[in-house]
């Protein structure tokens, strides 16, 4: 491990961008190195600044944080992801996981187990805290769905026929119908109704 560790933080909300500087600022072998305010801003100044851990807020304007992730683990992967949310979805969680975060835990963590989670992955280790398992297992995260898929969930939620979703997306019914089969398999419904009710509960949806 390196003497310092230089860390990036991305948050969308100025005041724990602000908490973050001020707590890791006070430990002499971490230098806060910049900041992001969504994610978008935060795969750029990761590529510009190639810090050694990146503290990533999950849920972000342009570009939410799992999606950040999969980036910075394909063009940096020597640059090590710590999620940290406040998200109460497993579902955005497993997919920054899969995607390459070394880190994971809740807003609500102390700080000593912030700090030791960052020098922890910044030596290549992987730190999942114990809530962030427990909601995994408690929840257990959709299968992500296709473009097509998203789709047609959406328009669902907007309340649309498959008739009326074929024309929206210019495919035929029957396609649309196997593709809303695939979606209640996926989630896990009975029906249209409860699919959407889930979906949104896990904030699958763009409201």
């Amino acid at each position: 491990m390196k003497n310092t560790i230089r860390v990036l933080i991305a948050d969308d909300h100025t005041i724990v961008r602000i908490g973050l500087r001020t707590l890791l600022g006070a430990e002499k072998d971490i230098e806060v190195v910049g900041e992001a305010k969504n994610g978008e801003m935060a795969m750029k100044e990761a590529l510009r600044l190639r810090p050694d851990v990146v503290i990533m807020d999950l849920m972000m304007p342009k570009m939410d944080g799992a999606e950040a992730t999969a980036v910075l683990h394909e063009k940096l992967p020597e640059t090590k992801v710590i999620i940290l949310t406040t998200f109460g979805s497993s579902d955005g969680i497993a997919h920054a996981i899969e995607s390459g975060a070394a880190g994971a835990l809740m807003k609500t963590a102390d700080d000593a187990a912030l700090i030791s989670a960052i020098r922890s992955v910044a030596g290549g280790k992987t730190v999942i805290s114990p809530d962030i398992k427990r909601l995994l297992a408690e929840d257990p995260p959709i299968p992500v769905l296709t473009t097509r898929q998203a789709e047609v969930l959406q328009s669902m939620m907007r309340g649309l026929t498959n008739r009326d979703i074929a024309k929206q997306l210019g495919i035929r019914q029957d396609g649309v119908n196997e593709h809303v089969a695939a979606i209640l398999a996926k989630i896990g419904a009975a029906n249209r109704t409860e699919a959407v009710a889930i979906a949104l509960r896990k904030h699958l949806l763009k409201l």
